[in-house]
């Protein structure tokens, strides 16, 4: 599937042959209630109508809201790590933000689409849109809402150390890897592992070369390299989802 198809509004035969995929696997999931899981039963409520108008698909729509880290346990817990990063830049004047903003989200990134963590995994099996889309939609969704919980705690820490985007950048290629690894290894622990150990790593390497581990997030020389590895680690992920040729 190209640029074009994807973005395509999807409807006439093939919105109602995906509606009809996603109402034949809502009722074998009922029917195997010991197999079941509750977003295959479930009737859809006013935000998966709202996202499946807006997407022109029933099916991605079930598939975007049932994404683990855009549920609401995850987002308090993103929530309540940022608040304390805004609490900890208040008091010590350091960008605790633009450290922790990077790896809450690259978790959620790590946890958004996979085998093994998400409810909806045997349904996006069935539906008539590409996994690719699937995992750009819940991407681009989780990035979206973390990079705003981020920027909401920097204006709330914005009195000590003023607002600075500089963590978004390193947000974008900390992502990126955790979505690479992730894909590949078909493993939401492996990506989260990933990320985390090479921001550590990234912060500890800035600490030994400019004494300050807040250069990681605020170096202006490192935002190319950033975005180099955020392409690369974007293709590699791209090359893991794509759909294999069949052999003639």
């Amino acid at each position: 599937m190209n640029a074009g198809e994807a973005a395509r509004p999807r409807g006439g035969f093939e919105g109602r042959l995906e509606a009809e995929l996603v109402r034949v696997v809502t009722e074998r999931g009922a029917a195997r209630p010991e197999a079941a899981r509750p977003a295959w039963r479930r009737q859809p409520g006013q935000v998966e109508r709202a996202a499946g108008w807006l997407l022109r698909s029933p099916g991605l729509a079930r598939a975007l809201v049932t994404t683990p880290s855009l549920l609401l346990p995850w987002l308090v817990a993103s929530a309540g790590v940022l608040a304390a990063g805004a609490a900890a830049t208040l008091g010590t004047r350091q960008p605790w933000v633009g450290l922790l903003a990077p790896v809450v989200a690259a978790a959620g990134i790590a946890y958004a689409y996979g085998p093994g963590i998400d409810p909806a995994w045997e349904l996006s099996r069935s539906l008539a849109v590409s996994d690719r889309l699937v995992l750009l939609v819940r991407a681009l969704a989780v990035f979206a809402l973390d990079a705003g919980l981020g920027l909401a705690a920097c204006v709330a820490s914005g009195a000590a150390v003023g607002i600075t985007f500089g963590w978004l950048v390193p947000m974008t290629a900390l992502c990126a890897l955790a979505l690479a690894v992730a894909t590949v290894s078909r493993s939401a622990n492996a990506g989260v592992a990933a990320a985390a150990g090479g921001w550590a790593l990234m912060i500890l390497s800035e600490q030994a070369a400019t004494g300050r581990f807040a250069a990681a997030v605020t170096g202006s020389g490192l935002v190319v390299p950033y975005l180099a590895f955020a392409v690369i680690c974007v293709a590699v992920a791209l090359y893991a989802t794509r759909i294999p040729r069949e052999v003639s």
